[in-house]
């Protein structure tokens, strides 16, 4: 059990991260491919990603990250702030040696551990800097095979859940964000709780905390079991997924002019911000079952996406919907 303890201060420090973490990706990336769990969501994205695996830089990636359990906090040490790819690594690959000696003994006495560590651990924990550059080019090959080519998805499917959050703050504040991740987090004020594989109480001691959203993760949230005592703790937690996210929902000529119309040029507006479909009824003055209509055809164009949230379904503008308008020559008719 994962307990997270607040302060009265750290429920006015509560954010949630701007975007996906490029390292976080690549960490929970790495270990869904050698999982089998949903399927729907993430069946086709292995099928096409696995073949792909093999080498010493997979190697070494497979030893530092078990399927379960412990794996080194270095590899994941950006305080959830969305920060370019680039300088993200350059971070891991600037970690100190004793934080390197740490989090690898410290992975090598988990009872987790079902893979022996790579041969370059030890070199690793002496930050040898041979070592650190093949680390370094293991996570950029993987990111260029398994997140890169579905970054836009990813982004799209992260927005998502963010507009999906913004609408519970506007509702219900602090408590009423918090009391939106259920029932993975469970708020039970002043903790959040969520099922662990190790007993874990954290306590924010007025820090405040970065939910960081992460596409890649599932079943259950993920902390770092030795953050930096300087930074503001990060809570990744999974995110809902659309079972179509790998083709993206590619647009088709029969879709896209359907689209010619004033409604639907409208509501691909509207949703930049995220709307349900009850409130885009209500907006535009049409049935709900019309706007059902609307932003089926919208999302099966690509412009849009649709994620249930509880009772709700929230509909948000894809990066290709934002292309079409920003290129769009006038207004719609």
């Amino acid at each position: 059990m994962l307990r997270v303890h607040f302060t009265p201060d750290d429920i006015a420090r509560v954010r949630v991260a701007a975007g996906p973490d490029h390292l976080w990706e690549i960490v929970n990336s790495f270990q869904g491919l050698f999982e089998d769990g949903d399927a729907l969501s993430f069946g086709p994205w292995r099928q096409l990603v696995r073949p792909r695996l093999g080498g010493p830089a997979d190697r070494l990636l497979a030893g530092l990250l078990p399927g379960r359990g412990y794996f080194p906090d270095f590899l994941t040490p950006t305080p959830g702030n969305g920060r370019e790819l680039a300088a993200a690594l350059d971070t891991v690959l600037g970690t100190s040696h004793t934080a390197l000696r740490r989090d690898l003994a410290l992975l090598a006495a988990s009872p987790h551990r079902r893979r022996p560590l790579p041969d370059l651990a030890r070199s690793l924990a002496d930050g040898e800097p041979e070592a650190l550059r093949r680390l370094g080019t293991a996570l950029h090959g993987h990111h260029r095979r398994a997140i890169a080519p579905f970054w836009p998805q990813i982004r799209a499917q992260v927005d998502a859940d963010r507009a999906a959050r913004a609408r519970a703050v506007l509702a219900g504040g602090t408590d009423g964000l918090l009391a939106s991740f259920g029932p993975v987090l469970r708020w039970r004020p002043p903790v959040l709780e969520a099922d662990y594989p190790v007993d874990r109480e954290v306590r924010l001691d007025g820090r405040g905390v970065v939910l960081q959203p992460s596409f890649f993760c599932t079943r259950r949230p993920i902390t770092l079991a030795f953050p930096a005592p300087d930074w503001t703790p990060v809570l990744v937690y999974p995110i809902e997924h659309t079972p179509d996210w790998v083709s993206g929902g590619s647009p088709h000529g029969t879709e896209l002019g359907a689209l010619l119309g004033r409604t639907r040029a409208a509501i691909l507006e509207d949703v930049v911000t995220g709307r349900t479909t009850g409130e885009l009824a209500a907006r535009f003055g049409i049935s709900g079952a019309a706007a059902s209509q609307h932003t089926a055809v919208l999302r099966r164009a690509g412009l849009l996406l649709s994620v249930r949230h509880s009772k709700y379904v929230v509909h948000t503008i894809t990066p290709a919907g934002i292309a079409l308008l920003e290129a769009r020559p006038g207004p719609s008719v």
